[in-house]
């Protein structure tokens, strides 16, 4: 004998299958909270697509919400000191992608702070995390907004080309902490090393015109694997596994700069993260004063970029940071009265 199953019963199931993947859908808030342009960029994971923008410019107090796909891995990096012609090509200082302005499938030259992520399919957990273990550029934290797990906030605060910088004031100099430098145990400011250390060189103006710095100073600091090369650092070879590739004094100013963020390979204890959320926010110069806005003024609201590649231009201001493309409700409906007139 043929059951005919309830209409309403088919309709429960065609609307849960048809909108099940919103409860998961997830998107990027990236925020410049520095006081000078930025160019952000970004690069999918094997066997993932790359999001709809893989670099665009992205002016001081700006955000810009990224949608993103069920099970998205990759990196999101800021970029300083660029200069770009009409056709997207040009060089970076720090964080540059092949000379490009989308980026396209290429990834960072070091040095350069890394958000990471692995989003979980289904009711899967995200795992994530800020690498310094290719060098740090610039300031940058991840916070999430989610529905389950402990969802903390990741990332490195501290400025540590800033924080070199202010090591070699002299010691009756009184000098504020505020822009990020940090003390080791024996209260001593430190900062990037000078073997470690990624000199402004000029060559694309002075990072007072492109990136809001100072012409000759230290822009991004080396990790000891782009350094010297040795697999000591670099956590290969005989080294390639947690027993014999131990912290070093190098990636030690790392982790006391920056506890929560990856100093090295195998710093995976303290290091990442789990949650699942719906937005990350990216957030790059969190704590720097002063972003270009006057009077303590809210941000402008985030830009939703699109599912088309515009150059690296920003377009269709939004008035929120949470952005999911729905499923084409014409068609839904279409589907559903077809069925439930075959029932009938």
């Amino acid at each position: 004998m043929l059951i005919i199953p309830s209409p309403w019963i088919f309709l429960m199931v065609v609307l849960s299958n048809s909108f099940l993947w919103l409860s998961f859908a997830c998107t990027f808030t990236v925020t410049n909270n520095c006081p000078y342009t930025i160019w952000p960029g970004t690069l999918a994971g094997a066997g993932t697509p790359q999001l709809p923008t893989t670099g665009f410019r992205l002016d001081s107090g700006q955000s810009v919400s990224i949608p993103t796909t069920v099970g998205w891995s990759g990196r999101i990096w800021a970029r300083t000191g660029c200069q770009f012609d009409g056709f997207g090509m040009g060089k970076c200082q720090t964080g540059d992608c092949a000379g490009r302005l989308e980026c396209d499938g290429m990834g960072a030259t070091p040095p350069a702070s890394l958000f990471e992520i692995t989003l979980g399919a289904g009711d899967g957990k995200d795992f994530y995390d800020v690498s310094l273990v290719d060098g740090y550029n610039i300031p940058l934290v991840a916070a999430p907004r989610g529905f389950s797990g402990e969802c903390n906030a990741t990332g490195c605060v501290s400025d540590i080309n800033m924080g070199n910088m202010i090591s070699n004031y002299p010691s009756s100099c009184h000098v504020t902490l505020q822009l990020g430098a940090f003390e080791t145990d024996d209260n001593k400011l430190a900062g990037c090393p000078k073997e470690l250390q990624v000199v402004d060189s000029g060559d694309l103006g002075s990072l007072e015109e492109t990136s809001g710095g100072g012409g000759g100073g230290v822009v991004a600091c080396k990790s000891a694997c782009g350094a010297f090369g040795l697999a000591e650092y670099c956590c290969s070879g005989e080294f390639a596994n947690p027993t014999t590739c131990r912290p070093s004094f190098y990636s030690t100013i790392f982790k006391r700069a920056c506890p929560s963020a990856y100093s090295y390979a195998f710093d995976d204890g303290t290091s990442t993260f789990t949650c699942k959320a719906f937005d990350y926010a990216i957030i790059f110069c969190p704590s720097f004063p002063g972003t270009g806005r006057s009077n303590g003024s809210t941000p402008a609201p985030p830009t939703l970029i699109q599912n088309q590649r515009s150059n690296g231009k920003i377009t269709d201001m939004v008035s929120t940071s949470i952005n999911i493309r729905l499923p084409n409700l014409f068609m839904l409906t279409i589907l559903i009265l077809t069925a439930l007139n075959l029932f009938f």
